[in-house]
């Protein structure tokens, strides 16, 4: 079943201003470790920085509740599979707010699309819930 949808539309150029801004503030702010150290490895960080940004926006209003109530953004984590899949691992709030959502006796995975046509990206959440111990329709799930 699904348990919430989510997209989020976010300028590449935006996310650059932010960046040459505020820099490390707003890195730090926004961003994992482990997602900072990815993005500075590209070619465009400010690209991959603003993919990780619409999916956790998109991640949020998956989850029902937008970046208001207390939600974190570093509560909310993109990483990618050796296939270079994007995936969502939700800690801290996030965490919380899955499982109030998540019927009794269900497992959830969160499934990620990202794309790209700068200067804009684009974020696509699926949060699906399946009966425990059954097998989900998509098997890759993603580490807490």
């Amino acid at each position: 079943m699904i348990l919430g949808i989510g997209t989020d539309l976010t300028n590449i150029e935006r996310i650059q201003r932010t960046l040459d801004r505020f820099g490390d503030r707003f890195r730090n702010r926004v961003f994992t470790g482990a997602e900072q150290i990815r993005a500075e490895r590209m070619k465009y960080p400010a690209a991959t920085y603003a993919k990780r940004w619409a999916a956790k926006e998109a991640c949020s209003k998956a989850l029902g509740t937008g970046l208001r109530t207390g939600i974190a953004w570093r509560d909310m984590a993109v990483s990618n599979l050796p296939t270079g899949q994007p995936v969502m691992a939700v800690t801290g709030w996030a965490r919380n707010r899955l499982e109030q959502i998540t019927p009794e006796g269900y497992e959830t995975v969160i499934h990620v699309t990202l794309t790209d046509a700068p200067p804009w990206v684009q974020a696509f959440i699926v949060i699906e819930a399946w009966p425990a111990g059954g097998t989900p329709k998509h098997p890759t799930r993603p580490s807490a």
